[in-house]
């Protein structure tokens, strides 16, 4: 199975890269926090206090990325009065390994996350905004964990599968190779790729949910958000299709703030 481990070993071939820039950069005080993940490792984490009565919003980055992304989505919400705390996902950004990421791994740092504000004392409702493959993983995460009541994704998987058998399509690599992968990652990794689909496990939560997606979107197409949404409860789960925006520039539509915002008001009041 040389050639299936060549194609995984590709698939976990991203650079990992510490951030750059801080909320410094927008005259925002922050505390670096280092959050206890599940499986004994760290998360590097920034944590912006408004108010300890205030709801926090978790911040989560995409793939290959770290929370130096969620930086625009800080700027904005921050005014709001908002608790925000944004962290780099275990093998991303200055947290700690683990050895093969996925967007269950992802759900796992955002539950640990949560259990850190807990720790510190905050009682308050939780809400969650996940970038991509960041965004599958606060939908994992709210229909694990109770407190997160109010969930903003942008460009979210639906499935592991759906995203691998698109890099396979766009890559012309034939699709019966990528069946053939996921069975053997799970016989060789205990990977089940169906447990931790988004698709899975958006309708086990009572959350509210603002599913966001580029309409041009290339990484993840529609066609994922589409599935989430039909997945997901129909009174507590609302799609926002972006005309013309593709999966990293939903935020530079220029009424994507105003509707974040309004979601945030309805769903998680200061």
């Amino acid at each position: 199975m040389k050639f299936l481990d060549s194609l995984i070993d590709r698939m976990y071939a991203y650079e990992i890269v510490p951030h750059q820039v801080t909320p410094e950069k927008y005259n925002i005080s922050f505390q670096e926090v280092l959050i206890p993940a599940s499986d004994g490792g760290t998360l590097y984490g920034w944590h912006i206090p408004a108010s300890p009565n205030a709801p926090t919003i978790i911040l989560l980055h995409g793939w290959s990325r770290n929370l130096s992304r969620t930086l625009p989505y800080i700027q904005a919400l921050h005014p709001l009065g908002y608790n925000l705390l944004a962290f780099d996902t275990r093998n991303h950004g200055s947290s700690s390994a683990v050895e093969r990421p996925t967007v269950g791994t992802f759900a796992q740092d955002v539950v640990s996350a949560v259990k850190f504000l807990r720790l510190q004392g905050n009682t308050s409702s939780i809400g969650a905004l996940g970038l991509s493959v960041g965004g599958g993983g606060v939908i994992n995460a709210a229909g694990w964990e109770d407190q997160i009541r109010s969930v903003i994704t942008i460009g979210a998987i639906s499935h592991p599968k759906a995203v691998m058998k698109f890099e396979f399509y766009k890559r012309h690599i034939p699709g019966f190779l990528a069946s053939l992968l996921f069975g053997y990652m799970r016989r060789q990794y205990g990977l089940d790729f169906d447990a931790i689909a988004p698709v899975n496990n958006i309708r086990k939560s009572q959350a509210e949910f603002l599913l966001i997606h580029g309409e041009q979107d290339e990484t993840v197409p529609v066609e994922q958000a589409h599935a989430l949404f039909e997945a997901g409860n129909p009174e507590k789960t609302h799609l926002w299709v972006i005309p013309e925006k593709g999966h990293s520039n939903c935020h530079t539509y220029p009424q994507f703030f105003d509707k974040v915002r309004e979601f945030l008001e309805k769903t998680l009041p200061v």
